[in-house]
């Protein structure tokens, strides 16, 4: 168990916003180290990699596929069962290699699509093909959706469950609601039912109260975390453990109501828009979309830094060894797309 004092969370709070101007100095210097290689993708969402080979989902329909030594770079369709949806935050999202790839080939995704008039998410099994990748599995299907708030994120924990983020769909209402799917944190068998040892009987919801889930990230211990974006500002990062409940839209930030968590850490008045979370030894690595930087959280000290900048939007982030991946999201709608955008960079992580 991690206990986290009262300590941390005044040190979270002291982080302040930076000059912008001094911001645009490190930037320069932070684009330095940092090496781009993979360019003109079109928003990629998930960073995934087997042996040498890349495989990263763009939210509008794609996967790309990039081997390392070769430097091969190909772009595969992805044929769905039900028609992709792409709205807003909605598209193709979460993508996560199963463990046994190499033999299977197969793959786990999640998606938007629109059931009559109404916006859905769904999870399902892919498998690649010479050329694409093709539905060959429902997992579960009916997750509200809406044009924003459909987390989207897909992780296999250590413990070889399926987790998955769900946002609250643009009904806050949901989130408090148990026997909804909507504003939660879902933990699933890999062959789509729901484990034994959830803690609602019958129910793949592991956490409640969200408004907006979206990174997933273990711990050598196998403690969760998550990141979570904020109505207006205090953004999220929460210590996720089964069962409990993380407030939203009763309690967000700082404020306390008995049976609610609060978060790990929260931004204040900053906007980081937090996506993707990657950990280390110690150190939680957090890709964000409005902080156009990933952001370098110590658990155990609450200090904030800025780690990587200047490329602009960052949607995930994953570590290998001692180098930290990223992809940009400067071509999602709400960035500005630069020359050679999307991307995804490389960066050696410093000694701790």
């Amino acid at each position: 168990m991690i206990i986290f004092s009262s300590l941390v969370i005044a040190g979270c709070q002291s982080f302040q916003n930076e000059d912008q101007e001094d911001k645009e100095v490190s930037g320069q210097s932070e684009r330095q180290d940092t090496e781009s290689i993979l360019k003109e993708m079109d928003v990629p969402w998930s960073i995934t990699k087997s042996d040498d080979v890349f495989y990263l989902s763009e939210r509008t329909g794609q996967i790309v596929k990039w081997n390392q030594v070769s430097d091969e770079k190909v772009t595969q369709k992805v044929i769905l069962k039900k028609k992709l949806h792409l709205e807003g935050e909605g598209g193709f999202l979460g993508f996560e290699l199963s463990p046994d790839f190499g033999e299977s080939k197969q793959a786990f995704a999640y998606h938007t699509y629109k059931d009559g008039n109404k916006v859905k998410n769904r999870i399902v099994v892919l498998k690649e093909n010479a050329d694409h990748w093709e539905e060959v599995k429902t997992v579960l299907e009916d997750i509200p959706g809406a044009r924003v708030h459909n987390g989207g994120r897909l992780k296999i924990g250590p413990d070889g469950k399926l987790y998955a983020t769900a946002g609250d769909a643009m009904s806050p209402e949901f989130a408090q609601d148990k026997n909804s799917l909507a504003g939660k944190i879902l933990r699933l068998e890999l062959d789509g039912s729901v484990p034994d040892d959830n803690p609602f009987q019958n129910s793949y919801v592991y956490s409640y109260g969200h408004r907006n889930p979206q990174g997933l990230a273990w711990d050598e211990k196998n403690s969760l975390f998550s990141t979570e974006h904020g109505q207006s500002a205090h953004d999220e990062i929460n210590w996720i453990q089964p069962g409990k409940n993380y407030g939203w839209p009763v309690i967000e930030g700082d404020e306390q109501q008995e049976g609610m968590e609060t978060p790990l850490y929260q931004t204040g008045e900053e906007t980081w828009a937090p996506s993707g979370l990657a950990y280390k030894e110690g150190i939680l690595y957090v890709a964000t979309l409005a902080g156009n930087s990933v952001k370098r959280f110590e658990v155990h000290t609450g200090e904030v830094q800025i780690y990587l900048e200047g490329w602009g939007r960052m949607r995930d982030v994953m570590i290998e060894d001692d180098n930290l991946y990223t992809v940009t999201n400067n071509r999602d709608g709400r960035g500005n797309p630069r020359k050679d955008d999307d991307q995804m960079l490389r960066k050696k992580l410093s000694p701790q």
